[in-house]
């Protein structure tokens, strides 16, 4: 029991890419006794978990097992589901950095101890960092996740995102596009480093193929000075000049670039001319005042300035889209005006993880089922303050 996570990795480190879900069900069959294993991974739009091994799996298996399995993805916890026949189904969260990929199942002949709980979560780890390298070698998870047709634009966009969420001793960091499968030019982009987080949030200009390629270009603009060494307002003047020489400002991307110092508390912030930001304190949804600077790219050669604000442990920082503050259903007031804020401050006892669905949510809710007329990031940061250490899993 002890090498059960071992056996399981070396399995892994030598099975094909697009195996490793097989490979994981025979390795641990053999180190934890099982007699099953699957592989469930979140869509796109996390309203499910969907299986890898067994695609096929009847509706009333697959919905038998669907709310114990999402309880284990929403809390990170491993979850033991009893049956009468005295085995026990172990539900294990596949997250790698913070990152929820989906859950692994695994069925074993008796109620595990907790020794043999933590294996099994150890075996969860190995197989979700397989998992996240396998996908530049594979399609096969990546089908898994959709639950319908990406456009082209969609597809850019999925391929161009860091991830959806990364865990730090320091905060906790979670991001949504919408829609899903169809979203054009909006996108969000982060990197640790360090005691420096960075994360840029994009209210992409225009609809489909042309809004993400200009969205592609303006990410990797600020990704090369950011790469390079370059400050917050060298990658934002890097890739403005990028667009303009492009473009000669027939083009332009409003854009929010942020550098938090995980050892202050400090957030550095450039606003290109929105999306916004906002603090949920306590119970109070506050905006943060920036100076409103030039959208990237509608000129030659602007010139961007920092401004500064401080965060307190606690503090949670969402940053949206003007497709979601912004949004006028059926002439109804804006989103933002104040149904946002009633969503943001019903996330607070929510990780923000979870806290970026629930406001998508609201949103869908408030257009009363129709398709969102725009483009909609929510991206959610959680300051635990640089004191705390924790593995953004709970533990």
């Amino acid at each position: 029991m002890p090498d059960a996570a071992g056996q399981v990795s070396r399995a892994l480190r030598v099975a094909p890419p697009d195996q490793l879900v097989e490979a994981a069900d025979r390795a641990i069959r053999a180190a934890l006794g099982a007699s099953r294993t699957e592989v469930f991974i979140a869509d796109y739009r996390f309203s499910g978990l969907w299986p890898v091994l067994d695609p096929e799996l009847p509706d009333a298996g697959f919905l038998s097992c669907h709310g114990v399995a999402q309880r284990c993805f929403s809390s990170q916890q491993p979850v033991l589901d009893a049956g009468e026949d005295g085995r026990c189904r172990a539900y294990l969260p596949l997250s790698v950095w913070g990152e929820r990929l989906g859950v692994l199942l695994v069925e074993l002949p008796a109620q595990p101890d907790p020794a043999a709980v933590e294996a099994a979560r150890d075996i969860a780890g190995e197989l979700a960092v397989a998992l996240r390298a396998a996908d530049r070698e594979t399609d096969r998870y990546r089908r898994a996740r959709r639950r319908e047709r990406l456009s082209m634009a969609a597809e850019m966009q999925w391929d161009l995102l860091p991830g959806r969420s990364v865990a730090h001793h320091a905060f906790l960091l979670a991001g949504q596009l919408e829609p899903a499968y169809t979203v054009g030019g909006d996108h969000f982009d982060w990197s640790v480093d360090g005691d420096r987080l960075t994360v840029t949030v994009l209210n992409g200009a225009g609809n489909g193929l042309a809004a993400a390629l200009l969205t592609a270009v303006t990410v990797n603009a600020m990704r090369n000075a950011r790469r390079s060494g370059g400050s917050l307002v060298e990658q934002a003047e890097l890739a403005s000049d990028t667009i303009f020489y492009q473009h000669r400002g027939t083009r332009h991307v409003a854009t929010l670039l942020l550098e938090l110092d995980t050892r202050r508390g400090v957030v550095k912030a450039v606003d290109a001319g929105s999306p916004h930001v906002l603090r949920l304190r306590g119970g109070t949804v506050t905006p943060i005042a920036l100076e409103q600077q030039l959208p990237l790219g509608m000129f030659a050669e602007t010139r961007y300035d920092v401004q500064e604000f401080a965060v307190e442990p606690g503090d949670r920082l969402f940053v949206v889209s003007d497709g979601v503050y912004a949004a006028e259903p059926g002439g109804q007031e804006p989103y933002g005006d104040r149904a946002m804020a009633r969503s943001m401050r019903s996330t607070r006892l929510q990780p923000a993880t979870e806290a970026v669905g629930t406001v998508m949510r609201e949103l869908h809710a408030y257009h009363v089922d129709a398709d969102l007329r725009d483009d909609a990031v929510v991206v959610c940061l959680d300051w635990r303050g640089s004191g705390r250490v924790d593995d953004g899993c709970g533990r």
